[in-house]
């Protein structure tokens, strides 16, 4: 028993420290399954670990964050004010916490109205809370395992026997062969968790528990952040469709003057085909556009839990919407602890590693202790006295001496498990680090741009103003006017794109950092039942939820 628990102890804190391969080389010296077959008898093994108890497999450590990690390799501290409705300038403050209910920074009653009305009726929410209420009574029945199980039984029965059995020929009256037999009894069993089984068992279902968790603030940070996004996209469609509506009733009247001005032959007819040519090809950018915001508008109706005849128009306009001034930026060494997505994926670590224990248990013996009390009689009355008492006490231990390796094998996928899990951590965060360094670089380039297109702009009007003056004046054909015209149209939408993409930017940056939520508490009452019979719920059981519910809050 010495010998299997040091190696097991040994295997444990390389494998917690991540040393491969010096568990391969250790594995190689000892042997995993020349160790467990040199261990004592299965007698002497279960008794001392009994005494002592453990817990083989690795103790999870939690992963650190990573060093030298960063957003950039220059981080602009601010973006500059483009003098125009969308465009203020904008701060970094580094190290600064992010709100829980980050999208009240955007100053829109409308917005905040459309989350909660989100967060209450899309069943994205309602299934993730399902799902860690189920996650939470699979660690709640599993953890039942460290209590001992009693089961009771009570029944009569009439019985006849024949004589022949007992030797006689039946001929003798006083040889009763007819009665009836009252049986109560009460049996009893424990399997002490001596190799931590139950207690590997009950941490997988605990970190299974938390990644239904981090699952729930996952969901609620998706939507929360979807339903911006589409009223945000909603909003520039409907500043789209506005700008090109104005500019095809103006070019409606600029036909129609051109046309008296053809009829009073003033004007070619070559100026009215090229003016109804500008109007229709205006015309014809108008369906797709409405077309994408009727889209957008059923996509935003199904995040707020509605069918597309339920919408009731709600909308919000560009020109009301607030740049924050000031955005969050979570210290690079904080961002493993806030998105969800990270903390979901090292609750799956955390479960592989409390899988290897399992398997390691499986390849040791296992103790049982059994107990049975009752009573039998040949009347109730005489039930539970002291002559009608029966008991028995009994202990086994059982163990597979020979499968093949085949639980060797299963423990070794385990650790292969357990390998994949941490590198898709490791991807995970690779790719939190990219979302935030995207955001940031979305939130200076699309700073820029927008000051780009206000510029643009400002010199398209200019410049059809003086077409149409030259125009007047005979000094330009009507082509330069049309042309004008057009690169002024193209210049307000692609302004409108622009002004909508830093709040989109501003969205996808919140979203990235995590979204507060670690500052509000996204569980419902429902989400949050417990069981009400204290004796439901096991002391390791509690303690476990204690500790997920402390690191938790801690977060």
């Amino acid at each position: 028993m010495a010998r299997a628990t040091i190696y097991f102890s040994a295997a444990s804190r390389l494998r917690a420290g991540g040393g491969r391969r010096e568990l391969d080389r250790y594995e190689s010296r000892r042997g995993r399954a020349a160790a467990i077959r040199r261990a004592v008898p299965f007698v002497a093994c279960a008794v001392a670990a009994a005494l002592g108890g453990c817990a083989v497999g690795p103790d999870f450590v939690e992963p650190a964050a990573p060093e030298g990690a960063g957003y950039a390799r220059k981080l602009s501290k601010s973006v500059a004010d483009s003098q125009t409705p969308g465009g203020a300038g904008q701060r970094f403050e580094l190290g600064r916490d992010v709100p829980g209910e980050w999208w009240k920074l955007f100053r829109s009653k409308q917005i905040s109205a459309l989350v909660e009305e989100a967060v209450q009726n899309h069943p994205n929410i309602a299934s993730a809370e399902a799902a860690l209420r189920q996650a939470r009574e699979t660690l709640e029945a599993d953890a039942a395992s460290f209590l001992p199980s009693a089961t009771g039984t009570s029944g009569v029965t009439r019985q006849q026997l024949s004589p022949a059995q007992y030797g006689s020929s039946g001929s003798s009256s006083s040889f009763s062969t007819l009665y009836t037999l009252f049986n109560s009894n009460v049996a009893v069993s424990f399997t002490p968790d001596v190799f931590g089984k139950t207690i590997r068992t009950v941490e997988g279902d605990a970190a299974a528990a938390e990644y239904q968790r981090y699952q729930l603030e996952a969901t609620y940070l998706a939507l929360t952040a979807n339903v911006i996004s589409a009223a945000i996209s909603d909003a520039s469609y409907a500043k789209q469709i506005k700008v090109t509506e104005g500019l095809v009733s103006d070019y409606r009247a600029q036909l129609d003057i051109l046309q008296k001005r053809f009829d009073l032959g003033a004007v070619s007819l070559a100026d009215v085909t090229s003016e109804r040519t500008l109007l229709a090809q205006a015309e014809a950018t108008l369906p797709p556009l409405q077309k994408a915001r009727a889209q957008t508008r059923n996509q935003l109706m199904a995040y707020l839990g509605r069918f597309p005849n339920e919408d009731k128009g709600e909308a919000i306009d560009l020109e009301n919407l607030h740049l924050p001034k000031e955005l969050p930026l979570s210290l690079p060494s904080k961002l493993v602890r806030q998105r969800p997505d990270i903390l979901a994926a090292e609750s799956q670590l955390h479960q592989a590693s409390a899988n290897i224990g399992v398997a390691t248990a499986n390849m040791l013996p296992q103790l049982t202790l059994s107990a049975s009390g009752g009573s039998q009689a040949l009347t109730a009355a005489q039930l539970f006295t002291p002559q009608t008492m029966a008991y028995s006490l009994g202990a086994s231990v059982s163990g597979q001496l020979f499968d093949g390796g085949g639980l060797f094998h299963k423990r070794e996928a385990k650790v292969a498990a357990f390998e994949q899990a941490t590198a898709q951590y490791q991807g995970t965060v690779l790719t939190a680090f990219q979302n935030v360094a995207d955001a940031l670089q979305a939130i200076k380039h699309d700073a820029a741009t927008l000051r780009a297109q206000v510029a643009a702009e400002k010199a398209a009007a200019e410049s059809f103003q003086i077409a149409q003056v030259q125009y007047r004046a005979g000094s330009t054909t009507y082509p330069t006017v049309i042309n004008s015209e057009q690169s002024l149209l193209n210049a307000r939408l692609n302004r409108v794109k622009a002004q909508a993409a830093r709040f989109s930017d501003t969205v996808a940056l919140l979203q990235a950092l995590g979204g507060g939520w670690w500052n509000r508490n996204d569980e419902t009452p429902a989400a949050r039942a417990k069981p009400t019979d204290p004796i439901s719920m096991s002391p390791i059981a509690a303690a476990l939820r204690a500790q997920a519910e402390e690191s938790t809050n801690a977060h």
